[in-house]
C-alpha cells in the first residue's frame, strides 16, 4: 500500500498559504492610508469651497477679505490656511495681518487655532493703528450654533495710535490674555458672554503724569456683556447703537490695575447714555491715589478763591477721599493681595459726559460720544 503524500512545503517548512497571511494586515494598512489620503484631499477641497463660498458672502455684504498666496495643506492629520498676508477692507475700515496660519486637526474640526506673525495695521476715521509682537495665537472651539471658547494671548506687543488723535499715543505689553465664552444659565435669555483679560507689564507713556508715576502696570478685568449675540460685522456705529438700542450693558466684576505702590480695585456697570456717551457707576477702592486725584478736584474748585484755595481744597478733598483720614488699624492682608491697604472711595458715576467722586466733578475730563 502506497504512502499517502503530503502537499509540499517551503524550504523552512511553512505552507504557501500561511505565507500570504503575513502580508492581509500589511495590504489592510495600505488600504486604510488610501481612504484616508482621499478622504483627507476631499476634506481639503470641501474646505477651499467653503472658503471661497464665505469669501463671496462677505464681498456681497460690502466686506473684502484677501489672503495672498492661500494655501491648504496639513497632511495627514490637519487641515492647515496659509495666507502670506491677511486683508480685510470696509467702507469705514481696513486693516492688513500677516502671515497667518489657521489650523484645525481632522479628527478636531471645530476647535481652531490661529497663528499671527504680523505686523498689524489698522485705518478707520482718520486714525491709524500699528503693532507688532513676539508671538500671537489665538483659539477657537466652535459649536452647532455659536462658540464654546474664545482665547487669544499675546506676548511682546508694541504699538502706536496716530492720525485723528492730538498726538500720537504709545503702548506696550510683556503678556496679553484675553478669554471670552457664552456666560452658563444667561447665554441664551441674556445673550450674556463673559469676558477675562489679563495684561503683564503694561505701559501708555502719556497717562504717566496722570496716574502719577512711570512704572509698568498689571491690569486684570473680568467682566459679562449682556445683549452680546446681536453683535455682527456691521460697521462699529451700527453695531453699539443696536446694542445699546438693545439694552445692553458690561457688568464689570472685577478691575484690577497694579502701577508701582498704586492700586485700583473697581466693579460695577457701564452703558451708553442716549447721547452715545459712557454712563454708569461703580464702587472702588485705591492705595496710593489720594495725592493724584485730590490736586486734579482741588485745582479747578480751589482756583475760585485764588491764591492758596487749590491747595487748601485739595487737602480738604484729599481728606474726604481717605488720604488725610485717621488710618484705622489695617486688618491683615491675605498673601499676595492688596487686601488691608485699599480704601474706599466716594461712588464714582459716569453721568452726562461727566465723571464724577462723590460730589466732586473730576475737572477736564469730559467723555465724548463714543459714534
Amino acid at each position: 500500500m502506497d504512502r499517502m503524500t503530503s502537499p509540499p512545503e517551503t524550504a523552512a517548512g511553512r505552507k504557501p498559504g500561511l505565507r500570504l497571511g503575513l502580508f492581509v494586515p500589511f495590504g489592510l494598512l495600505v488600504l486604510v492610508a488610501a481612504l484616508w489620503t482621499g478622504g483627507w484631499f476631499w476634506a481639503r477641497a470641501k474646505a477651499a469651497q467653503e472658503t471661497d463660498a464665505w469669501i463671496a458672502r462677505e464681498a456681497a455684504a460690502g466686506r473684502t477679505w484677501t489672503c495672498a498666496d492661500r494655501a491648504i495643506g496639513g497632511y495627514p492629520f490637519r487641515l492647515e490656511l496659509r495666507c502670506a498676508a491677511l486683508r480685510f477692507a470696509r467702507s469705514d475700515v481696513a486693516f492688513s495681518v500677516g502671515p497667518v496660519v489657521a489650523v484645525a486637526q481632522v479628527y478636531q474640526p471645530r476647535h481652531v487655532i490661529l497663528e499671527a506673525t504680523g505686523p498689524f495695521h489698522v485705518e478707520q476715521d482718520g486714525r491709524i493703528g500699528d503693532a507688532t509682537w513676539t508671538g500671537l495665537e489665538g483659539s477657537l472651539h466652535l459649536t452647532g450654533d455659536g462658540f464654546q471658547r474664545a482665547s487669544l494671548v499675546v506676548d511682546g506687543l508694541k504699538g502706536q495710535v496716530s492720525g485723528a488723535v492730538p498726538r500720537p499715543v504709545a503702548f506696550t505689553a510683556d503678556h496679553l490674555e484675553l478669554h471670552a465664552r457664552p456666560t452658563p444659565g444667561r447665554f441664551e435669555g441674556d445673550g450674556a458672554i463673559d469676558l477675562s483679560t489679563r495684561v503683564a507689564r503694561a505701559g501708555v507713556p502719556l497717562l504717566d503724569p496722570i496716574l502719577g508715576g512711570s512704572e509698568p502696570a498689571d491690569i486684570a478685568l473680568d467682566a459679562t456683556v449682556t445683549r452680546a449675540t446681536g453683535f455682527r460685522t456691521r460697521p462699529l456705529p451700527v453695531e453699539m447703537e443696536a446694542w445699546r438700542a438693545a439694552g445692553g450693558e458690561v457688568e464689570l466684576t472685577k478691575l484690577s490695575l497694579a502701577k508701582g505702590d498704586r492700586r485700583v480695585q473697581a466693579e460695577g456697570t457701564v452703558a451708553l447714555d442716549p447721547e452715545h456717551r459712557p454712563a454708569g457707576r461703580f464702587e472702588v477702592r485705591t492705595a496710593g491715589l489720594e495725592g493724584v486725584i485730590a490736586p486734579l478736584i482741588g485745582a479747578q474748585l480751589g482756583s475760585r478763591l485764588g491764591g492758596n484755595g487749590a491747595a487748601l481744597v485739595g487737602n480738604l478733598v484729599g481728606q474726604f477721599l481717605g488720604g488725610g483720614r485717621r488710618q484705622e488699624p489695617e486688618a491683615p492682608a491675605r498673601p499676595g493681595t492688596d487686601e488691608g491697604r485699599l480704601r474706599p472711595l466716594p461712588t464714582v458715576r459716569l453721568a452726562d459726559g461727566r465723571v464724577m467722586v462723590g460730589p466732586f466733578a473730576i475737572p477736564n475730563v469730559r467723555l465724548d460720544p463714543l459714534y
